[in-house]
């Protein structure tokens, strides 16, 4: 008994294993095919809805920036054109030394993207501070911490 050798010229075949590689690239396509959705959807949230603390009265010098749900911005109640909102905002407010605050009351069904890109105009031009201003929910009553402990 013997052994055979094939004169031949027997060659080593070297063969990628591929199984590893498909299923790596399987699971990673499952992967992608669950968060792309997400990505692309966007967050739909509404904004919460609550009691305002403490009523803000208008004052003479409040800057009141409003945009209804078409986009078109009013400042101080006086419609302007969109595209010379961060001249004017920087004229009035490089000419304040101190209480930089900007006022925003927008449309709730106005895409809240708008608002921001309102809110970053007004920070270019100078406001330091911006405050969004709610409407009361019907039948509530606001009243801040301190005026809560003076009453009782």
């Amino acid at each position: 008994m013997g052994m055979s050798v094939s004169s031949g010229g027997s060659s080593v075949k070297a063969e990628p294993n591929v199984t590893p590689l498909v299923d790596v690239m399987l699971v990673l396509l499952i992967i992608f095919m669950v968060i792309i959705p997400t990505l692309t959807s966007g967050l739909n949230a509404a904004p919460p809805q609550g009691i305002n603390l403490k009523k803000h009265p208008e004052e003479d010098g409040d800057v009141l920036l409003g945009i209804d749900r078409k986009g078109v911005y009013y400042l101080n109640r006086q419609p302007i054109r969109n595209e010379t909102l961060e001249a004017n905002l920087k004229r009035i407010f490089d000419a304040r030394t101190e209480d930089k605050i900007l006022y925003v009351r927008a449309d709730k069904n106005l895409e809240y993207s708008k608002v921001q890109d309102a809110v970053d105009i007004a920070a270019k031009a100078g406001v330091r501070v911006t405050g969004l201003i709610s409407e009361q929910l019907p039948g509530t009553e606001g009243q801040s911490v301190e005026e809560k402990k003076g009453g009782s």
